[in-house]
């Protein structure tokens, strides 16, 4: 079912911004659900109401994408709440200002169907591996419960997960006679001035820019920028 006009704009930046800070050890890239693909009825979901200017429940299916996050840091297991709580609140950040309320754990069942519903499918080579959905709310929500700062999942229980880092010099676009005729020898013109910095991506989302070095023989890439989450959003 399309996504309603109203919230379908902030729910897509949400699911952008959500991408960024997933504990996914697979680039993740954002696609509209397709119904047939989605999560079983029994998959966990996290749950949790936003309220400010805007009122949405976040619902986040990613027990797979980050099964390798819950061992958490030296094998201490982490909750899958715990987990997608970061996510989760950079998600928040595309509705305003407001408070996140605790998130709950719950089979997904039939939350990512339905009216006043925007859902996306978080895929890795073409196979769905996490699913989001944004809800509206169209009755005020009470306030949330404010998150017990000493209940925080602690972040260094994340630091050992591994995420996909790369480095792109630059992009072109050939129609496909041009690229079946690729041959050994072939220069491709590409989009960036020759010197320019190189763009620092973390699961596909541009976090840094920088220079191309040589470390030891290998490229490596000396970070001249840190790029900011609204630069993303642009």
């Amino acid at each position: 079912m399309p996504a309603p006009t109203a919230i379908a704009p902030e729910a897509r930046a949400a699911a952008e911004l959500l991408v960024g800070l997933l504990p996914s050890t697979v680039p993740l890239t954002v696609e509209a659900l397709d119904p047939a693909r989605g999560p079983g009825s029994d998959s966990a979901a996290v749950v949790s109401t936003f309220v400010g200017a805007t009122s949405v429940e976040l619902i986040l299916v990613a027990e797979r994408a980050v099964a390798e996050s819950l061992l958490g840091a030296g094998g201490t297991p982490i909750s899958l709440a715990d987990a997608l709580r970061p996510a989760l609140e950079a998600a928040a950040v595309a509705f305003g200002p407001g408070v996140l309320d605790v998130a709950e754990i719950r089979p997904v069942g039939a939350d990512l169907i339905g009216e006043g519903l925007a859902a996306f499918a978080l895929v890795s080579g073409g196979v769905p591996q996490a699913w989001f959905g944004v809800r509206s709310r169209t009755r005020p929500a009470a306030v949330p419960h404010q998150r017990d700062p000493r209940q925080r999942a602690d972040m260094r229980l994340l630091y050992d997960v591994e995420m996909t880092l790369t480095a792109e010099l630059g992009r072109t676009r050939l129609p496909v006679r041009q690229v079946l005729d690729l041959i050994p020898g072939s220069v491709l013109e590409l989009d960036r001035a020759a010197g320019a910095p190189a763009d620092i991506m973390v699961n596909g989302r541009l976090i840094a820019r920088g220079e191309v070095v040589v470390v030891d023989e290998n490229y490596g890439i000396r970070v001249t920028e840190i790029v900011s989450a609204d630069a993303n959003a642009l």
